[in-house]
């Protein structure tokens, strides 16, 4: 769940309406698309209502709602849905009285999760949508027989998972265990400083073979450290050596889980190494699930871990319902209906398509691929679908309904059109991110230059920008850049930006014609002086060597010199680079360019924005500042001095302040590095 925080502070007898409006990409799941809902108003409310309208191309199917806080003749009196052909609707309005916890109390039964649950129709085995020289294709084929799965889990018995957890997994290993069929094969792998397995191979889900292994669940004990390497190759090479010695086995659907809380402690603890072992004993023959337990799991290594074995990771929170999630997630791969799913598209006429193979398609779920066209002529448009089943081959042709297109964009239009390119984006940008863990150095900064690029080019929230709520009119009186009803990309609540545009307090800076002022803590006292260096001269501000992190500033000059009167000379552009996380950023009076060498996005002094980048941080205050915070590195101020529009001497020019300076190391040397090192800080003066 995604939390926004927002505090305003307003006068007695006012009142402020808060509207936040964003776009959201639902995942079939387990047949059916999720809404939820989070109600927690934690006050009765004098006028409270959910309306949630629903149009499909494909009709609706079925419509339901859940809610974790009303009791079912309730929820049945209060909540009114509906459903027609492309169209459904959901309404819950109750009064004041039909909030109270009881006739006499002044607190409210709405406290928890309101869900709205529905499908489409699904006449057809594949749908195509084509709008404005994009398409979308969604794949969901019905009646297909059930695929015989092999399935190894792998679980984590250190001492680490004590407590609730291993006591939650159990439960959802022994619920799960009676979901699994009787033509599944299937094995148990435990690890912690030694690794095991039930039976060694895979045997027959027989309720013999059933119940032992649920009596083998109950009666393990935890023991010693994570040796996460062997129990995953141990696994892999189960499922290999079935899938070879067993004729029978090589039809079935092999899938491999594994359950963890922590990092890899015995063994190979090399993540490098281990990823590359894995890669290797897996050979792409098979997906590999992995399950982050807690908080203290290194989850992204598990999610490059999935990512290269056809398979994703999943977190799984402690503090809810672990057994529950557990059960959810295998639930959801429980019945493989494919393998092996290429959709393929004419070479000719398709261009950036989004992902178009998968290792193998569930039930209950949906393959969604999308791309660009250059010749809309819907003819002359098809998806071809080729995959696996039961040893035997699929193939499927979609073809575009042109009558069915045509009524579509009459009745949506332009939403049609915008919805199509922009889910191609959000998928696009989506993968970019998953690509940019896999990869270092200058193709990894590629990768997020360009999905930073589209994020803000469709004003995504993703982890390279965040969301900001803000008032329809600037202090300055100039309307917002982004339109208010949209998402803009900021700080989230936990990190206000910075405020003023010149620092409080003791602090590292050089500004104006160049100088520098140079506190001195023991005295109490400051030492000023100035550089004297002709316009385009480049100065070494800053240079940490065990980091390799600097910053630059070359110097310009006034438009025009005053007869006898010394030209000024000011900071017009300053570089600040971050070899270790490949961050480059060039700032001038007029842009701001992350990542300059490899065409990164550029913003202006104009913009309100905030991007994240392994370590990095960056925040453009409108106008005002720009901060760049660096983790092990410190924190970074630059100012924009502007000046009058028609000064025909005069221009805009650059302060740069060092707010943090504690993690430089000893070593940091440069006009301001020097200051560090030696343990002086320098502020602001003229």
């Amino acid at each position: 769940m995604e939390q926004f925080t927002i505090h305003l502070t307003i006068g007695p007898r006012t009142k402020s309406m808060f509207r936040l409006t964003y776009e959201d990409v639902l995942k079939r799941k387990l047949m059916q698309y999720d809404i939820d809902i989070k109600v927690k108003p934690k006050q009765l409310v004098h006028h409270f209502e959910i309306d949630v309208d629903i149009f499909e191309p494909q009709g609706i199917r079925k419509l339901d709602v859940q809610t974790s806080f009303l009791p079912k003749e309730l929820a049945a009196q209060l909540i009114k849905k509906s459903f027609s052909g492309k169209k459904g609707q959901v309404l819950f309005r109750p009064t004041v009285g039909q909030q109270q916890s009881c006739p006499t109390c002044s607190t409210t039964l709405l406290d928890g999760e309101f869900k709205v649950t529905y499908d489409v129709n699904r006449d057809k085995i594949c749908d195509l949508l084509v709008a404005n020289n994009y398409f979308a294709h969604f794949f969901a084929p019905q009646n297909l027989t059930n695929l015989n799965k092999n399935l190894v889990f792998v679980i984590d018995i250190s001492n680490s998972m004590e407590g609730q957890k291993v006591k939650q997994t159990k439960e959802a290993l022994l619920k799960i265990l009676e979901d699994v069929r009787p033509e599944d094969y299937f094995d148990l792998v435990l690890f912690g400083s030694q690794v095991q397995s039930w039976r060694g191979s895979l045997v027959p889900a027989s309720a013999a073979n059933l119940q032992a292994a649920q009596d083998f669940v109950r009666s393990f004990s935890l023991a010693g450290a994570t040796n996460l390497n062997g129990g995953l190759l141990l696994g892999i090479d189960i499922l290999n050596k079935g899938q070879r010695s067993n004729p029978e086995l090589s039809n079935h659907a092999p899938i491999l889980i594994m359950l963890t809380d922590g990092e890899p402690t015995e063994g190979e603890t090399d993540r490098t190494q281990i990823l590359k072992n894995v890669r290797s004993a897996i050979g792409g023959k098979f997906p590999l699930y992995n399950l982050g337990f807690g908080h203290n799991v290194d989850f992204s290594f598990l999610e490059v871990m999935s990512m290269e074995n056809n398979g994703r990771a999943q977190r799984i929170y402690e503090d809810h319902d672990a057994t529950q999630q557990l059960q959810g997630f295998y639930n959801q791969v429980a019945t493989p209906l494919l393998v092996d799913v290429e959709l393929q598209y004419p070479k000719d006429t398709v261009s950036e398509l989004t992902q178009h193979s998968h290792k193998q398609y569930y039930e209950g779920s949906e393959i969604v691929v999308a791309g660009r066209i250059a010749d809309q002529k819907l003819s002359s448009f098809k998806a071809d679908v080729r995959a696996h089943a039961d040893g035997r081959e699929f193939k499927t042709t979609c073809l575009v309904d042109e009558e069915e297109m045509k009524k579509l964009l009459q009745e949506r239009g332009h939403m049609l059109e915008n919805h199509v390119e922009r889910l191609w984006a959000y998928l696009t940008v989506q993968e970019l991110l998953a690509k940019r863990m896999k990869l270092e150095g200058p193709e990894k900064a590629k990768l997020m230059a360009k999905a930073l690029q589209m994020s803000l080019a469709y004003q995504f929230v993703t982890p390279l920008t965040s969301m900001t709520m803000r008032g329809l009119v600037d202090e300055d009186g100039l309307e917002p850049v982004i339109d208010k009803s949209t998402v803009a990309f900021v700080l989230p609540a936990s990190q206000q930006p910075t405020g003023s545009s010149v620092p409080v307090g003791p602090i590292t800076t050089v500004d104006s014609d160049p100088h520098f002022i140079i506190h001195v803590p023991q005295k109490e006292d400051a030492l000023c002086f100035n550089i004297n260096e002709e316009p385009g001269v480049v100065l070494n501000l800053v240079q940490d060597p065990n980091t390799g992190f600097s910053v630059n500033g070359q110097l310009i000059g006034d438009k025009a010199r005053r007869p006898g009167q010394h030209e000024g000379t000011y900071f017009g552009r300053l570089g600040i680079a971050n070899p270790v996380t490949d961050f480059q950023l060039e700032v001038t009076p007029q842009n701001i360019t992350l990542n300059p060498g490899s065409h990164g996005p550029v913003f202006s002094w104009r913009d309100q924005a905030s991007l994240r980048q392994d370590g990095v941080m960056m925040t453009i205050n409108r106008k005002r500042n720009l901060v760049v915070s660096v983790e092990d590195g410190g924190t970074f101020e630059v100012v924009l001095h502007r000046v009058w529009k028609g000064s025909a001497i005069h221009q805009a020019f650059l302060g740069f302040y060092v707010l943090d300076s504690h993690r430089m190391s000893a070593r940091t040397h440069g006009l301001l590095g020097t200051t560090h090192q030696a343990g002086r800080t320098v502020r602001m003066g003229r």
